[in-house]
């Protein structure tokens, strides 16, 4: 049981970090959103970059972009609570049971992986060059989340028998 109560609460841990996360981003929209801002507007890059052609001006598209990040960061929050109280649910059965309520974890993880490593390695470190910037640079924390994210994701996976 100690095993299960242990994949039960980590997924319940990464939720509260992407409530607290969505919630930042909600009450204080306009410091992220200055991140979100310099990040797609490439300013911060290299002086003479050869990528700037693909770097994006539009303010419609700046809130756009941010909007979808807190969104998917929302998802995440909720697919992990949902995905925790499946398990808390299935807790006492089978381990057959056990592992089908599962599934809505691993969609939180997958999700949160989608915005973490997809949207700030992929999109913004290398698409828009964030790495480039010394100011406006969020791969290091980015790698963190996405990091605990996968060790939460290959955990709960870990097949669970019936208990003793």
């Amino acid at each position: 049981m100690t095993t299960r109560l242990a994949k039960i609460l980590l997924p319940l841990m990464l939720a509260a970090f992407a409530f607290i996360v969505t919630f930042d981003n909600i009450v204080d929209y306009g410091s992220n959103f200055l991140f979100v801002q310099h990040v797609l507007s490439m300013d911060s890059t290299f002086p003479g970059n050869a990528l700037m052609e693909r770097a994006i001006t539009s303010r419609a598209m700046w809130h756009a972009s941010y909007v979808l990040i807190i969104a998917a960061e929302g998802a995440t929050c909720l697919l992990l609570l949902c995905g925790t109280l499946a398990l808390w649910r299935a807790r006492g059965r089978d381990g057959a049971s056990f592992n089908a309520a599962k599934s809505l974890v691993t969609a939180g993880c997958v999700v949160g992986f989608l915005v973490w490593f997809f949207g700030f390695m992929v999109v913004g470190g290398e698409w828009f060059a964030m790495w480039q910037s010394k100011t406006w640079n969020g791969q290091e924390a980015a790698f963190k989340f996405y990091m605990a994210i996968l060790g939460v994701l290959i955990f709960v996976n870990q097949p669970d028998t019936d208990l003793a």
